[in-house]
């Protein structure tokens, strides 16, 4: 057994690893990605924006429904805070657009089957034979610069946290 625990670290050290370590203040990584309809979308479509840019692991599962739903019934408030909601998961088109339908959720869901955007923003957990994004939120100030960042998101709790952070970060 105790052969095996190197092994067994190094392979949950890979899967934790971050990449990127962006900082409030950095700039927001640039990119297009499809959404559930196939129509490119990019993050400089919405410069001058409150984004809300969250990741989560898989679309139609338990924890990723319930977050869905939430900014799905609180997307009057987050578009009275200026605010547009981008969902990104390593899922492609079909995925999402099933997901989209299921649930009527009013917001771009965003496929990046292979996660370099997900990388990008350090939410990849890659386990070698196992990749998929971790449950992450940014939100991106009008200026394109990342105002706040959620590392670790309960789906329950999470859209009430962002509705308040928004109001602070607007001086409400």
């Amino acid at each position: 057994m105790r052969r095996f625990l190197p092994l067994l670290a190094s392979f949950l050290l890979v899967g934790t690893a971050q990449a990127g370590d962006l900082s409030v203040g950095d700039p927001a990584p640039g990119f297009v990605l499809p959404d559930q309809d196939g129509e490119a979308r990019s993050l400089a479509d919405y410069r001058g924006d409150w984004v809300v840019l969250y990741f989560y692991p898989k679309d139609d599962t338990p924890g990723c429904t319930t977050e869905a739903c939430s900014f799905r019934d609180n997307i009057n408030r987050l578009i009275a805070q200026n605010a547009v909601v981008l969902g990104v998961s390593m899922d492609d088109v079909a995925s999402h657009a099933a997901f989209a339908a299921k649930y009527e959720l009013p917001f771009p869901l965003l496929a990046d089957p292979e996660g370099k955007v997900v990388e990008r923003y350090g939410a990849l957990s890659d386990f070698l034979v196992v990749r998929f994004a971790k449950r992450q939120t940014f939100i991106i100030g009008p200026d394109g610069n990342i105002a706040r960042i959620y590392r670790k998101v309960d789906p329950d709790e999470h859209v009430k946290e962002v509705l308040d952070d928004l109001e602070a970060l607007q001086g409400g």
